[in-house]
């Protein structure tokens, strides 16, 4: 809704310039997504979750065997199990049951808490470098989402993306 309410409001200014003033006006056009998904800092962030997160996914997993192989234990033995023992066990098989419900919604909780810090670290460089290029090509107007059609000579994105790039290898 911002972002037509953004473009809306762009257009009626753009139309409203007299015909002379126009010809001097600079429009870009920027696919954010395009961008953000070539970029290289996004496949590196990517490599950089999944590392993190793999210890998560093999600690869930093993919790998961030791569930499996109780539980196999339980079956084969409750009927010559002692009363206690019986629901020592089962109590044992419940807790780790929830233990592992509790991993898991931790896990998820994380791993979006994680993309998000690094979707934001991503959409902030990239407006940096858009505000760059902005400078120094004299842009009026660089227009992202909510576009039905931008020309391919009014496309900046491989020039962003190859800042971007510039920017990666250089730190």
């Amino acid at each position: 809704m911002k972002a037509t309410t953004l473009l809306f409001a762009a257009l009626i200014t753009i139309l409203s310039i007299p015909k002379a003033a126009t010809a001097a006006l600079r429009i870009g056009y920027l696919d954010v997504t395009r961008v953000a998904e070539e970029s290289p800092q996004y496949k590196a962030a990517r490599r950089s979750l999944q590392t993190e997160l793999k210890r998560r996914e093999g600690d869930l997993r093993n919790m998961a065997k030791q569930l499996q192989a109780k539980e196999r234990y339980f079956r084969r033995n409750a009927s010559i199990m002692s009363e206690s023992k019986r629901k020592s066990m089962e109590r044992q098989i419940i807790a780790l049951r929830r233990k592992i419900q509790n991993s898991r919604g931790e896990y998820r909780d994380e791993l979006s808490l994680r993309q998000n810090e690094e979707r934001t670290k991503l959409l902030r460089q990239i407006a940096e470098v858009v505000k760059a290029l902005g400078k120094e090509g004299r842009y009026d107007l660089i227009l992202t989402e909510g576009v039905a059609y931008a020309n391919k000579s009014i496309d900046i994105s491989d020039q962003v993306l190859e800042r971007l790039k510039k920017n990666y290898r250089s730190r």
